[in-house]
């Protein structure tokens, strides 16, 4: 084949690095952006924070008025008449202001058995103050391994064994379980060590199981357990000897599957107890803590600071953005008034550049999380009054199409961003859902018809809990038109189990 020469002409879309950064910081959340502007900070030295800028400033103008002064008096000690240079006018800143252990390890969850997993209230959030940041609020209560620390520090025991404790301490996870077995956590410590006599390893390893029994005594009850079971035990043992409490330790041992699934008759029959026994057995078992490290989780991590927070304007809501989240930033007039004049400039220019459009980006990113915030607040009105029943269906294209924006500039744009309300705190997302029909013609959100579901099954007799198919038929008097295998769908995702797990015993 005989080479040839074609001119073809093509369109294509080129992203810039601008536009780049600009959907990078859209995406993140706001402790990933505040990572990102710490990170940008040390690196560019262009870009300063605005509310430490006043004090700085202030030191050099002082500085620049103490020399002037000296200069002045200089000159005229010497008779000069002192010809003054052009001190660089001051240039305008850009500113912007602005698993429950497996879940019993059986399919239920929480300090009951009735298959209904327990969930975080989610209470309205607001920042901080400056003095107040998030990475201080572990300091508010101590951690698990604190409270243990301090209870051995009031023991006296040699101190080969306060050692040993030590070392188990270290190697609880956060539900106040080992991580891993003694033998596994001994050959860590071993290897630390370089340990490689075996007879030490030994001596090690009984030393660990001595100060196994030693953390185990300690509070809360539970600590230092291999598995669930073990947890249990240990909390049960804890009681008042009783029929009860023997059975209790018999189903703790071996039978918890049958429990999760409240099949009192072969319970009865698996450890030889009464039915009643074993009923009085079930609640001491419901009254133990399934995680004993869960009193002394970090606050953080149950901290949501919104973006967006949604107040009552009128007799219409009105979105805000939450101004504790946004960074406040400028460029340093000290940086960009060195390289004023100069030619070309180079690197120090492209920086200067990277400088701006950081704020740009930054301030376009809060002005579409406000746009689309907005937008949400308006089709979802009657939610911030009634609570999620008054949900409307809500998809991401209708948000895009009313903004002019790509649906996947709203998917960016609602994930990981949170908006205070009076009915709580929110991902942007939750205030989307597909429709169902109704008998009027119109149609339902599925945020609102999973309410209804909820209402549905507090409201049930304990003794005869509804049936999915039973609550499709509530659902349909309702005018809601929903599937048996849909109602389960959405029964699931709300964590309620099936009926036959949520009968009273």
């Amino acid at each position: 084949m005989k080479p040839t020469l074609q001119v073809r002409l093509s369109q294509h879309l080129a992203l810039t690095p601008q536009l780049q950064q600009s959907i990078r910081l859209l995406q993140l959340s706001t402790l990933e952006l505040h990572q990102e502007v710490e990170q940008m900070l040390e690196q560019n030295p262009f870009l300063e924070p605005e509310e430490e800028r006043g004090s700085f400033e202030d030191q050099i103008l002082a500085d620049r008025a103490s020399a002037s002064s000296s200069s002045t008096a200089s000159d005229e000690d010497s008779g000069g008449s002192g010809e003054g240079s052009d001190e660089p006018a001051g240039m305008e800143a850009s500113d912007f202001g602005t698993t429950e252990r497996d879940d019993w390890e059986n399919g239920t969850e929480g300090d009951d058995f009735d298959g209904i997993r327990e969930t975080p209230g989610t209470g309205s959030a607001t920042g901080g103050d400056d003095e107040f940041e998030p990475q201080d609020r572990a300091g508010l209560g101590p951690t698990l391994q604190d409270h243990l620390r301090h209870q051995l520090s009031g023991m006296r025991l040699a101190d080969r064994d306060a050692a040993a404790v030590l070392a188990l301490i270290e190697s609880l996870d956060e539900d106040g379980y080992l991580d891993g077995t003694l033998e596994e956590i001994a050959e860590r410590i071993a290897d630390s060590l370089d340990l490689t006599d075996p007879e030490a390893r030994e001596e090690l390893l009984d030393e660990l199981r001595c100060g196994l029994k030693w953390l185990q005594s300690l509070e809360p009850a539970g600590v230092g357990a291999a598995n669930l079971s073990e947890c249990l035990a240990l909390q049960l043992r804890q009681r008042a000897a009783s029929p009860a409490r023997a059975c209790a330790l018999q189903i703790a041992a071996a039978h918890l599957e049958l429990l999760a699934r409240r099949d009192i008759k072969k319970l009865s029959a698996a450890t030889g107890c009464d039915e009643a026994t074993v009923k009085a057995a079930q609640a001491l078992i419901v009254a133990c803590e399934p995680k004993p490290g869960r009193p002394f989780a970090r606050a953080e991590q149950l901290i949501v600071v919104p973006d967006v927070i949604v107040v009552k304007s009128g007799r219409n809501w009105k979105a805000t953005l939450n101004p504790d989240v946004m960074p406040k930033l400028r460029v340093s007039d000290l940086y960009a008034q060195a390289i004023r004049g100069q030619r070309g400039g180079g690197n120090l220019s492209a920086r200067l550049q990277e400088a701006r459009w950081f704020i740009r980006n930054i301030q376009q990113r809060f002005d579409t999380i406000l746009r689309v915030s907005a937008a949400i607040v308006e089709r979802q009105k009657n939610f911030f009054t009634h609570g999620e029943i008054a949900m409307k269906p809500l998809v991401l294209r209708e948000i895009a199409d009313e903004l002019g924006l790509h649906e996947s500039t709203i998917s960016r744009v609602t994930t990981a961003k949170y908006m205070a309300t009076p009915q709580g705190t929110f991902e942007l997302k939750y205030f989307f859902g597909s429709s169902l029909n109704t008998d009027a013609g119109g149609n339902a959100s599925s945020t609102a018809v999973r309410a209804l579901i909820k209402q549905f099954v507090a409201a049930e007799d304990a003794k005869k809990p509804l049936s999915d198919s039973q609550i499709a038929d509530m659902l349909e008097e309702q005018g809601i038109q929903v599937a048996r295998r849909t109602v389960a769908k959405y029964r699931e995702a709300l964590k309620i189990a099936p009926a036959n797990l949520r009968k009273a015993l």
